[in-house]
C-alpha cells in the first residue's frame, strides 16, 4: 500500500489534471495497432473528455479505463464500502494495492463530485466548453483534382476542392450533461449539399447529441447520434473493441458502460434518435432506444424486388459520382432494449438486450460462395443474455445471444488476479455461421463475429515496480469459407512482451508477434480449392526518455516479415525517432523515421502524434523517409493553435498510390492547421 507521506509529490487541494496524450497512452496499450485504431482513440478521449466520479462510479466504469487489475478493482471497491465516499484524490494512496505508478495513469480519468449540483448550476459550469476548426490538404497534386486528360483511362474526376475540413463544438459536464455538433468534409467532397431525404444537411457529414445525466430516476437520455455497450458486445457493442494487444488481461472483457454519445467523424455505427435508461428499481435499470438512419449503400436493379442492396460501405467518402450515388439512399430504423439488474455488493450483474433491425430495402451479398451465410432480407432480431460475477479476485463473465437466422454467438472467460505479481485471463469464443449481429462487436480475429470458433489465454507477471512480462495465445478456426479463403481454415497467434521501467523518467520494451493463418493457393486449380499457409511477424524495440514539462525522446527499432508457404518471405522494417520539446507556451514535436520493405506485405505501421482529436497511423513501405514537424502554441488561456507538416519521400518509385489518389513524383506531403477555442 502507498504510504501517506508520498503525497507530497502533488501540491493544491487536488493534483493538476494535465492535458493527456492519447496517442502515447494507445502506443502504450497496443505497438501492434490494431484494425479499428480509430475507434479506439475516440473511446479513451471520451473516458478523459468525461472523467469518471469515483463515488458514483461501477466496477464496469473502472474497467473500461484498462487500467485497473481484478486485484486492485476489489480492493478500490471494498475500500470504498467500508470507509464510505472518498473526498480527495489523495485518498486514493490509501486505497490497498494502488501504488503512484496506478494513480498517475488514472487520474485523468477519474474525479469526485464534493456535492450535487442542479443542471442550471452545471449549465453555467461546464467542465469542458470548446469550439474547434480544423482544415488541411496534400501539397502535391492527386489525380483526382487534375484536369480531364484525354490519353487516360479515367472519365471523372474529385467534385470538390482538396482542402479537408472539421468543425466540432461541445458543451458538457461530466455526470450532468453533454451537447456538441461535428461537422466533416473530407478532401475532393463538395463543400455544400442539401437533401433532407437523404440526411445530408450542408456539410458532408453532420452529427449531433445532447445528452442529460442523472436526473432522479432518469439516468441517462440521449438525443441525436449515440452508441450503446451491453455486456461483451454481442448484441450492442459501441465501437471500439479492445482486442488483442500488449494489453492482455481486459482484452478478454467489455463493460457495460451503457448509453454513450457518438463524437466520431466515422460515418458508420451509430443509431441516431433518442434512447433513455431510468432506475426501475434499486439495483435494476431499463434502456430503450428508438433510431432512424440513413446509410450509404449499393443498390442494384432487381427482378424481384425493386431494387436490392449488395453492400453497405462503411469509408465515408462522397468524392466522385459513384461515390456520392451511394450516399444515404438505405433507410434503416432500430428498436432497442437492455435490462439490467446490479447484484448486492458489486459482485456482479445480470443483463437481456434485444435489438430489432429494418431496412426499406432488400439486403443480398453477391452470389458467392463465402457469401452463402451472410444475413439478407429486410429485417434482423437478435437477444442476448449476459452476466459478470466478482468473487475474491476473480472475475467470471458470458454472454450467449441467438438471430432471427437461428445462428448464436457465445462468449465466456474469466480474468484472475494471484496477488500483486500475477493475472491471468482466459476466454472462448463460438460465433456461428449464420449468426448475424449488425451492432455487435465482441472480441474476434475476424472483422466481424461470425463463422469463428477460438480459444484465447493471457499472462501478465510483474516481479518487480521495474519489470512486467506479458504474453497470449490465441487459436481461431472458421467452419466455413471467408473472403479469399476458398475451404474452412484455421489458424493462431501469440505475442510476448517485455517491459523495463527503472524511472519515471526512463521505460523500454521489446515484443514479439507472430500470427499463422490460412489462405488461398494462387497456384491451385480453380474447381479444386487448396489453402497455404501465411506467417506474419513482428519484432519491436522500443525506448523512451522524458525530462517532465521539458522534453521526451523515443527510439524505436521496428522489423517484420511476411511469407506465403512456398513464396520467398518478405521483409520489412524501419528506425523512428520522436521527439518533443515543452516551452512556456510552445509545444514542438518531430520525427524522423526511414523504411525498407520488399513490397506492401511486409508493411509497418507506427502511431503518429497529431492534434488533439486527431488521429494518424500511415502504412510505411517500399523504401524510403518519413517526417513531420508539429507545433502547439498557447496563444491565450483560452485560444491553442496547432500547426503540422508531414511527407513521405521514396527512393524506388515514380508514382504515389493509384486511381484518383495517384500522385505523379516520389513524395507526398501535408499540411494542417487546427484552433480551439475554450469558452
Amino acid at each position: 500500500m502507498a504510504t501517506i507521506c508520498a503525497a507530497q509529490e502533488f501540491t493544491g487541494i487536488a493534483p493538476p489534471r494535465s492535458e493527456i496524450d492519447i496517442n502515447r497512452l494507445i502506443a502504450e496499450l497496443f505497438p501492434i495497432p490494431p484494425d479499428d485504431s480509430e475507434e479506439l482513440f475516440e473511446a479513451l478521449l471520451q473516458r478523459y473528455a468525461s472523467p469518471l466520479d469515483l463515488n458514483t462510479a461501477t466496477p464496469d466504469d473502472l474497467a473500461a479505463t484498462f487500467i485497473l487489475s481484478e486485484i486492485q478493482l476489489h480492493a478500490f471497491f471494498d475500500y470504498r464500502a467500508k470507509a464510505g465516499a472518498l473526498l480527495s484524490l489523495y485518498e486514493l494512496q490509501a486505497v490497498p494495492e494502488f501504488d503512484l505508478a496506478t494513480i498517475r495513469r488514472l487520474l485523468p480519468f477519474v474525479t469526485i463530485a464534493t456535492r450535487a449540483v442542479s443542471f442550471r448550476d452545471a449549465l453555467k459550469n461546464p467542465g469542458q466548453h470548446f469550439l474547434m476548426f480544423r482544415s488541411g490538404k496534400i501539397l502535391e497534386q492527386q489525380k483526382g483534382f487534375a484536369p480531364l486528360d484525354s490519353g487516360s483511362a479515367s472519365t471523372t474526376r474529385y467534385q470538390g476542392s482538396p482542402f479537408n475540413g472539421y468543425l466540432r463544438y461541445r458543451s458538457a459536464r461530466s455526470g450532468a450533461y453533454s451537447f456538441g455538433i461535428t461537422l466533416e468534409k473530407d478532401a475532393g467532397e463538395q463543400m455544400w449539399q442539401w437533401d433532407t431525404q437523404r440526411q445530408i444537411l450542408g456539410i458532408d457529414y453532420t452529427s449531433f447529441h445532447a445528452q442529460i445525466l442523472h436526473r432522479g430516476r432518469l439516468n441517462n437520455l440521449a438525443i441525436g447520434d449515440f452508441q450503446m455497450q451491453a455486456g461483451q458486445g454481442m448484441v450492442l457493442g459501441a465501437g471500439f473493441s479492445l482486442g488483442k494487444g500488449s494489453e492482455v488481461i481486459r482484452t478478454v472483457y467489455r463493460s457495460t458502460t451503457g448509453l454513450k454519445p457518438y463524437t466520431s467523424a466515422s460515418e458508420a455505427g451509430f443509431f441516431r434518435g433518442v434512447a433513455a435508461s431510468w432506475r426501475i428499481m434499486r439495483g435494476t435499470d431499463i434502456t430503450l432506444l428508438l433510431s432512424r438512419t440513413k446509410r450509404d449503400a449499393t443498390q442494384e436493379p432487381d427482378s424481384i424486388h425493386a431494387s436490392i442492396t449488395t453492400s453497405l460501405p462503411v469509408t465515408g467518402y462522397h468524392r466522385t459520382p459513384s461515390e456520392i450515388e451511394k450516399h444515404h439512399v438505405l433507410l434503416e430504423q432500430n428498436t432497442g432494449m437492455h435490462l439490467l439488474h446490479q447484484l448486492a455488493s458489486q459482485k456482479g450483474q445480470l443483463g437481456v438486450t434485444v435489438l430489432h433491425t429494418s431496412y426499406n430495402s432488400f439486403i443480398q451479398k453477391r452470389d458467392w460462395a463465402y457469401n452463402r451465410y451472410e444475413f439478407s432480407g429486410k429485417q434482423n432480431f437478435i437477444a442476448g443474455l449476459h452476466g459478470d460475477y466478482r468473487w475474491q479476485n476473480m472475475h467470471f463473465f458470458t454472454e450467449t445471444a441467438i438471430s432471427r437466422s437461428g445462428g448464436t454467438g457465445t462468449i465466456a472467460g474469466m480474468i484472475a488476479s494471484a496477488g500483486r505479481k500475477l493475472d491471468m485471463s482466459l476466454m472462448a469464443r463460438h460465433y456461428a455461421r449464420h449468426f448475424h449481429t449488425l451492432y455487435g462487436n465482441p472480441i474476434s480475429e475476424a472483422t466481424r463475429p461470425i463463422n469463428e470458433r477460438g480459444a484465447y489465454a493471457g499472462v501478465r507477471w510483474s516481479p518487480s515496480r521495474r519489470w512486467q512480462w506479458s504474453a497470449y495465445g490465441d487459436y481461431f478456426r472458421f467452419p466455413w469459407l471467408k473472403y479469399q479463403v476458398d475451404a474452412p481454415s484455421r489458424g493462431y497467434d501469440y505475442f510476448l512482451h517485455l517491459l523495463w521501467k527503472p524511472s519515471k523518467r526512463l521505460n523500454a520494451y521489446i515484443l514479439f508477434h507472430e500470427k499463422h493463418k490460412q489462405t488461398n493457393d494462387p497456384a491451385a486449380a480453380e474447381n479444386e480449392p487448396a489453402l497455404i499457409q501465411n506467417i506474419k511477424r513482428t519484432a519491436t524495440f522500443n525506448i523512451d526518455y522524458e525530462l517532465p514539462l521539458r522534453c521526451a525522446f523515443r527510439t524505436r527499432v521496428q522489423f517484420g516479415t511476411s511469407k506465403n508457404e512456398g513464396s520467398p518471405v518478405s521483409n520489412g522494417f524501419t528506425v523512428v525517432q520522436d521527439v518533443n520539446w515543452h516551452f512556456r507556451k510552445v509545444e514542438i514535436s518531430a520525427r524522423a523515421a526511414f523504411f525498407k520493405t520488399d513490397d506492401y506485405d511486409s508493411r509497418q505501421y507506427v502511431y503518429e502524434k497529431d492534434m488533439l482529436y486527431a488521429f494518424s497511423i500511415p502504412a510505411y513501405y517500399n523504401t524510403g523517409t518519413r517526417h513531420y514537424l508539429m507545433l502547439r502554441y498557447t496563444a491565450s488561456r483560452r485560444i491553442k493553435i496547432w500547426l503540422r507538416w508531414s511527407q513521405t519521400r521514396y527512393s524506388d518509385i515514380e508514382k504515389i498510390s493509384s486511381g484518383l489518389n495517384e500522385i505523379n513524383g516520389n513524395k507526398r506531403s501535408e499540411v494542417k492547421l487546427q484552433v480551439m477555442y475554450q469558452f
